[in-house]
This record gives structure tokens, sequence and C-alpha cells, in this order.
């Protein structure tokens, strides 16, 4: 095992930047000053700082508050990189230009001739005297595309951005900056090296009137507001933000959208009339060069690390360059990483199972407390940019088809491939750029040692240990240059806070402990995609190391642990982003580095072919506390995928009921949610993340997946999908007892979950499950079968069959 360092630090990493006035100066790497140091000393500033407080010293405050509003120096927000923005009539102009364009007004004539045409057929262009039916035709198109303008005039209003006041974007700037370091009073952090790049990058897209799309995670609603921070302190064109009009609430709605909010609808659902508004206008800013802003996942990743990408807004960008509209745009994947966000115990309310709240600006300032929460820092990281449209043109040679804006036509799995590399190319990239932050840091070693706390000794050596291990698989460490370990601990814990990690007190040492471990999940997932390969081998090699015995009952052969890891890493496709190289190269890669580190001891044949695969004595000797780590970090997921699919087992039909019955998919998740609470309480469950609504939803998109259950979708009726159990995967029931029988295909998919779970104290895995596990979901599937009406959707499993076009075999 590495030796413990004194300090953690990246000496390797690029410089901070520090922003003052006009002047731009680049510091060692990522040095936190104490409240103490002198101003002549090294110090890291803040690409945002402390504004003056009126309590505190009025005068500097309403001088402060003045050169805002007079736009004095940088302030001003003149010569920016980009496109002209901010002047009276910007809006006017944006929507005369979505209007003129020739897709829009070609689907607003369409549509006025199809209902013309349903009009026509329905008698209802009777001819009035003195009058022909073409004239009669012509007078009723006219109406209804003037119907039509009149709608799209409607939607425009309430869609776009109305960037047209320097002086409110000065002022929005500064109150935005008020709020946001009383919440992070250490700011907003970026890399030198980066954002200098980004400035040369918006430069040369200006010259060439191309936008720039930044890509970021979404893990707040800061996220958006720092971001635009970043573009205003350097002088670049802000960005419009795709945004949900969840968020258009009185006074919030406006301000936003005059601070560059675009408002779409939450679900387009059948109206071919908006998606061409939406279209219209994303070409239109595209086409104009201004900068683009939508977020990856879509909606703010409730579980801390990345979720899967959402192609709504993507295919649209997409579509502006495949189709010749737009020559070209440059994509910048952005992470946004945070010491402590301010929506988690929100999050884990909703992800407990409560009807998420609707916004209002009443509960978001008061939950979250921003006037007075100190919650760390912010650390906002850019991706090298690229060019979409040299993306493109590589994967349509790959699929042997004709180059950009050449009467290009994409069928649905070609377009499907495409967007899906996309993607997953755009979330690596936010991976790979990532910083890991110390409450992270912290998090993830409680959770991932076993006992019930630590000591401060101990968990500074595991941190030292972890970091280590983050930058050896090409992590980044949030910098604290010259700061020892102690203090960046200290620091972790303060931002944490009582209410999430505990300290006992009375003891020969400091000892911490998990207060909240749902809550402390949050920032544990934020750094598992850099282990997950690690972790897959670690959980396929415990299904011999839990039997027990010596090391030589506990080493597993080589295919044995290719096939549970396969087996694993198909069951989390959509859960992790994982390498990209493949099951075979991946696994090499991660036994050869487990090795290295001696973790395991793999015996080769002599052709150097692995023939098994053992824990290192070194290992065995510290007590298992490397390979427990990775298998701490995925055991939850574990946990979840189990429970999902023993909850499927309670939709098995009843020997007296229809088998043609079908369930409400929401209401079939939920009653895994309360199986599942109630089997942690009983001690079958052993981890309560497991019950998290997110990833149990992710593993029954998994079951649909492998075609385990069907699922049945009207377009007619608003009512959510419903579920059954495909027929070759139904379990038998008992004809006596009417009991599920512990056997059959479902079956035997649980029990190759179920080898890799952690042994609990309260349970033994086979006999456990096949008896009160068992009827414990037989009990609370009866009771959806009770309020379940019995029906025949037509729409059954068509997803499955798109998903199947696309391509979704990903593995390690």
């Amino acid at each position: 095992m590495p030796q413990p360092k004194s300090t953690i630090r990246d000496e390797h990493s690029a410089p901070d930047l520090e922003i003052v006035g006009n002047q731009v100066t680049i510091h060692p790497s990522g040095f936190t000053s104490n409240p103490t140091a002198r101003d002549d000393t090294i110090t890291e500033r803040n690409l945002v700082r402390h504004m003056a407080r009126f309590r505190e010293n009025p005068l500097d405050f309403f001088r402060e508050v003045s050169l805002y509003m007079s736009g004095t120096g940088w302030r001003a927000y003149d010569d920016v990189i980009g496109q002209p923005v901010f002047y009276s009539g910007f809006g006017d102009r944006m929507k005369s230009l979505i209007l003129s364009s020739s897709m829009l007004q070609d689907k607003v004539r369409d549509l006025a001739n199809t209902r013309l045409a349903v009009e026509e057929k329905e008698g209802l262009l009777a001819v009035k005297e003195g009058a022909t039916m073409d004239e009669k035709r012509a007078r009723r198109r006219n109406e209804l595309e003037s119907g039509l303008r009149e709608v799209v005039d409607t939607m425009l209003d309430n869609m776009i951005c109305k960037m047209e006041s320097k002086s409110f974007i000065r002022g929005a700037y500064y109150l935005c900056t008020q709020l946001l370091t009383r919440a992070y009073h250490q700011g907003i952090h970026v890399s030198s090296e980066e954002v200098l790049r980004l400035r040369s990058v918006a430069e040369t897209a200006a010259k060439q009137n191309q936008s720039i799309v930044f890509l970021p995670c979404h893990k707040s609603h800061v996220d958006y507001v720092s971001l635009q921070l970043i573009c205003y302190r350097l002088g670049m064109g802000l960005p419009v933000v795709v945004a949900g009009d969840n968020l258009n609430i009185p006074l919030l709605g406006p301000f936003l959208q005059h601070a560059g909010a675009m408002w779409i609808r939450r679900s387009f659902g059948n109206d071919p009339l908006y998606q061409t508004v939406v279209q219209a206008y994303i070409d239109t800013l595209l086409q104009q060069g201004f900068n683009f802003e939508c977020f990856i996942e879509g909606g703010r990743s409730r579980t801390g690390k990345l979720l899967s990408p959402k192609f709504g807004i993507l295919n649209f960008i997409v579509d502006s360059v495949l189709s010749g509209r737009v020559k070209d745009t440059i994509i910048c994947p952005v992470s946004t990483q945070y010491d402590k966000v301010i929506e988690t115990e929100s999050y884990i309310s909703e992800l407990l199972g409560q009807p998420k709240q609707k916004e209002n600006l009443a509960d978001l300032l008061s939950s979250s407390s921003v006037l007075s929460l100190k919650l760390g820092r912010v650390d906002v990281r850019f991706s090298q940019p690229w060019s979409l449209r040299e993306f493109l043109t590589q994967q349509l040679s790959r699929l042997n088809l004709a180059d950009i804006g050449h009467g290009l036509k994409l069928d649905y799995a070609e377009r499907g491939r495409i967007l899906r590399t996309l993607g997953y190319r755009v979330l690596s990239e936010i991976n790979d750029v990532s910083v890991m932050m110390p409450p992270a840091l912290v998090g993830t070693v409680l959770l991932t040692l076993r006992g019930r706390g630590v000591g401060k000794g101990e968990l500074v050596r595991r941190l030292d240990w972890l970091c280590d291990r983050v930058r050896a698989k090409g992590g980044r460490v949030a910098h604290f240059y010259r700061s020892p370990t102690e203090v960046v601990v200290d620091r972790a814990l303060d931002v944490l806070g009582p209410k999430l990690v505990g300290v006992v007190p009375g003891l020969a040492e400091p000892t911490y402990y998990a207060v909240d471990r749902f809550q402390l999940s949050f920032y544990r997932n934020m750094l598992i995609h850099l282990f997950i390969t690690e972790a897959l081998v670690s959980v396929a090699m415990y299904t011999k190391i839990k039997q027990g015995g010596g090391p030589a009952n506990q080493r597993i052969t080589f295919e044995a642990l290719k096939a549970q890891v396969s087996f694993l890493s198909q069951l989390f496709r959509g859960e992790f982003i994982f390498p990209p190289e493949g099951l075979v190269s991946n696994l090499e890669k991660t036994l050869r580095s487990l090795e290295a580190d001696d973790v395991i001891s793999i015996t080769r044949d002599d052709s150097n072919t692995p023939q098994f695969v053992e824990l290192s004595d070194t290992e065995r000797t510290c007590g298992r506390e490397n390979f427990d780590f990775y298998c701490f970090l995925i055991w939850p997921f574990i946990e979840a995928s189990w429970l999902g699919v023993v909850s499927l087992q309670g939709l098995t039909p009843p020997l007296d009921g229809s088998k043609d019955i079908w369930i409400d998919q929401k209401k079939a998740q939920d009653s895994a949610q309360l199986l599942g609470k109630t089997l942690y309480h009983q001690g079958d469950l052993s981890y309560f993340e497991a019950v998290n609504k997110e990833t149990l939803k992710n593993s029954y998109q998994r079951f649909e997946e492998e075609g385990i259950i069907l699922v049945a979708r009207s377009k007619e009726s608003r009512a959510g999908p419903s579920i059954r159990l495909a027929p070759e995967w139904t379990p038998k029931r008992d004809p006596e007892t009417g009991k599920v029988l512990p056997r059959g295909r479902l079956w035997d998919f649980t029990e190759l979950i179920a080898q890799s779970r952690r042994e609990g104290k309260n349970r033994r895995d086979g006999a456990t499950v096949s008896s009160r596990v068992l009827t414990m979901s037989d009990f609370v599937g009866r009771q959806l079968f009770s309020n379940a009406a019995v029906s025949t959707p037509a729409d059954v499993s068509s997803r499955q069959m798109r998903r199947k076009a696309i391509g979704t075999d990903s593995k390690l």
C-alpha cells in the first residue's frame, strides 16, 4: 500500500486563475489561504469575491452598487467575446429571424393544408353564394395560417430569452454574486489553463460566427448561475440556457428570461408545431453564433453521479448541423462540482418516495437558507472544446453514409447510434475533468469502512490513500496547495456538518461516524465512476470469498470471474459510465492495476493466460481494507438491483385471477420501495440506499431492455405505462398453497445478482430469500393485483424494440 502523504496536492495540474479588476494573474495550484494570510504572500483568490455588506460597511456597499449600475471598468460588459447581446430590440430581432425560418413557414402551411383537407372531407367548407370552392379554400387556408402564426407568436413570447439591458445584467450579476458568495463562501474556482483555452476558442468561434454549446452536468440550480457568472466575469457572451418551464414562476421566471433563460415545456407531447418552433429557435441561435447551454442529463441528478444522457435538445442541435442549416458549432462539456449541494435534503425526500414539490421562489430561498449557509466552494472545469461537424462527419463515415447537408436522411436507428455516441462522449469528458471535492472524499471513506466509526488518524490515512488512487486513475483532486491533510479533513467535516457526520465525545481520539448514510451516498457517488471496473471485479471475486474457508477455497477461476463481471456490467450498463475500450480490454487492465497495487494475486499458465484470481497475502494481512473499499462502493447498487428483481416476483399473477392483468409501472415501483423499506428494517436488506427511487427506476429500465417485463404505453391516454412479466419469465405458483416457487428464469436471475451481495448478519441468501423474502414480495404484489384492471394494451414493448435498434449492449 502506498505510503501516506502529509499533504493533499496535485502539483502537476494547472495553476489557478485570479481575476481582480482588469488584471488576470496565475497562481500556484489551489492554495487556499488562511484568514491571517498577508496580501504579499501567495494566495488563491476566487473567480468571484465577497461583496461589501450593508450592515458591515454601508458606504462600500453603496459604492459597489453604483459601480455595477454605472458599468464602471469591467462591469460595463463591453467588448464581449461573441455576438452582440443586451441591447434594446434584441428580443424582437430574434423573434423576427425565427419567424422568417423557411422550415417554420413550411410547417405552418403544411398544418393549415392538413386541417383544410379534414374540414373539406367532413363537409365543413360549404360554398356560399357568389364564391367558388377555390376561393373558399384560399380564404379558409389564410384564416388557418393566420391562426397558426398567432399561436407561434405566443409560443415565442413565452420561450425566447430577452437579453436587452446591460444595466439589468450588471444588476443581476451583482445580485447573484451576493447570493452565491453567501451560500458558497469560498466562491467559484476554475483552472487557469482551461479558462484561457476557452477564451481563445471563443475568440476563434466569434470570428467564424460559430456558437459554443456548453453541455454541463446538472446537480443543482446553482449550475447555470455559476456558468453565467464565469462567462460574464471573463467577458464572454452569455449562453442562452435551456430551462424547463417549471421554473417559469412569478418574479423568478421573468428575471431568468431577461438573464438568458429559454423556456421549454417539460414534454412536447404530440405537438409538431411546438417542436418546429424549438428547432427554428435553436437553428437561429446557432446560425447567428450565440452561445448556448443545455444540460446533457436533462434534469438534476438526485444521486450525485452522472445520469444517462437525454437526447431531446441534443437531437435538435445535431439536426441543425446534419441538415446543413448550421455550418458548425463547438461542443464544450463542463463539470460543476460542489463541496456541498444546497438541494440534497430535498433530493433525499424525493428518492424516498415523497412527491416532488412544485418550485416557488419562497421555498427556493428558505429551504436552502441561501442567505446564511457556508457550503464551501464550487469548482467548474471545462473540457477541451471540439467541432460537432467533425464529430458527425466521423460518425457518418463509419456508417458509410453521405456527407452533411447533401439531402441526408437518417433512419431512427442510425440517428440513435450517433446521438448515443455523442451523449456518452460528453459524459465521459465531464467525468475526465471533474474535481473530487473534500466532502466527497471524506464521505466515501466513511461509507467504505467496516465498523461503527473511524478515528481521526485513520480517516486522514485513508483519505491520503484515496487521493493517491484517484490520481492513479486519472482523476483530479481539489487543489489544496500546502494544506495538511488534517486541515482538509477538518474543513470537509465542517462543510458536511453534524447532520451528516457525527463525532463521539470523550474517547481517546476524535471518532467520526456517518449520521445520514443516505445523504452521504450522494457525495460518494461523485467519484464512483473512477473505480467502477475495480468494484465490479471485487464483487465478482466476493462470490467465492464470502463462502469462507482458507485462501485456496476463496480463489476464483478467471472464466468464472469474467462471466460474473460480464453479467454485472450488463446489469449496470445504464447506471454507470464505463471506459469505452470494451469488456476484455477493461478487465485485463483492471486486473493488472489491482495486481500492481498488491490487492490481488493472479495465477497464470505457461502462456501467461490468467487461470485463477485471489486476494494477495498483503491484502489479507491488512484486513482486506482495499478490497472492501471497492466492494462497499457498489454493494448499494447491487442491493437495489436485487430488490428490483425480487419485487418482480410479486408480479406473478395469482392462481385465482386473470393472467392478463397489467400493473401501473409507477405503482409497481412504489411497491418495490415499500418492500425494500420492509426488508431493510427486518434485516434482509443491507443498505437503505437500495430503496432509492432513481436506482430502482433504472433497474426496471434494464428489466424492460432484457425482455423480463413487457411495457405498454398508450398514445391516446395520459396515464403512465403499465407492465407485466413476460410469459417466459413468469414464475410458477404451487397449485395447492398458491405460493411463488423459487425456480425458473427469474429466480436464476435473482440468484446471479445475489451471489455478489454483501452477506449480512441477519440473513443467509438462499433460504431466507426462498421463504420470508419471497413471501413478503408476494404479499406486496397481491395488493397491486387487487387494484389493477384487466386490459390488453396495444402498444406493448415497442420501446424495447426501439432500444434494440439503437443498440444498448454496452459492457464494462
